[in-house]
């Protein structure tokens, strides 16, 4: 058995085992799949995750740079309280709109805020819209802005915040110093800007699944 036949069998095995059917998120990657969308959203496996994770620090007000079709916050906002808000930035009109449906199918469409244009536009007018504070932040958008998006994340966030960066692996392509890729020089930007940093505490996991060998980013502000 290949190790990536390997890797897809354990997710499918541990979904089996652990998951109840959810046809709401079933739906979800089929509305995406039938708007044409680019097949990129977490696994099940990964977006479970992030909602333990935002449940294990309690997080109220949430923060998603990156929203596609709105798998990953229709997993993150399921962890709000009632009283929670989720805003999620999409530069596509387009994939906000599917994600606008999928979420109001959810029934979360009073949790999630869905704010359209270019991340790095709309971070700095975020407290001036009434969103800062943030308690758990996720980052999974355009890879080459990485290190920005990390930045504009510290300034709206507080002691504790929870802080995750999707896909800083990418197949092991981040460890090419001589790279001209713009992503992998984002990914590895970050590191840089990470070293030694006074207001993060910082770690990085590989992982492998169904969606091949990759790895995030966790981080918790001081």
């Amino acid at each position: 058995m290949s190790s990536a036949h390997t890797w897809k069998a354990f997710d499918e095995y541990t979904q089996e085992k652990l998951f109840t059917a959810d046809p709401v998120l079933d739906s979800v990657l089929q509305s995406n799949a039938e708007a044409g969308l680019p097949s990129i959203d977490v696994s099940p496996n990964e977006g479970k995750m992030l909602h333990l994770f935002a449940k294990m620090v309690g997080a109220k007000r949430m923060l998603e740079i990156g929203t596609l079709g709105g798998y990953s916050s229709i997993w993150l906002s399921r962890a709000l309280p009632e009283d929670g808000k989720l805003v999620s930035l999409e530069y596509s009109s387009k994939h906000a709109a599917v994600a606008e449906k999928n979420i109001h199918q959810a029934g979360l469409s009073e949790q999630v805020d869905i704010l359209v244009g270019a991340a790095l536009d709309s971070l700095p007018t975020l407290p001036e819209k009434g969103y800062h504070d943030f308690d758990f932040i996720f980052i999974d958008a355009d890879k080459r802005n990485n290190m920005r998006y990390v930045q504009e994340a510290i300034k709206l966030s507080h002691s504790g915040t929870c802080i995750v960066v999707d896909n800083v692996v990418r197949s092991g392509q981040v460890l090419d110093s001589e790279s001209d890729n713009q992503d992998i020089k984002g990914i590895r930007d970050m590191f840089d800007y990470l070293v030694d940093h006074p207001d993060l505490d910082s770690t990085a996991i590989q992982t492998v699944g169904s969606k091949g060998y990759d790895g995030f980013l966790l981080a918790i502000v001081k």
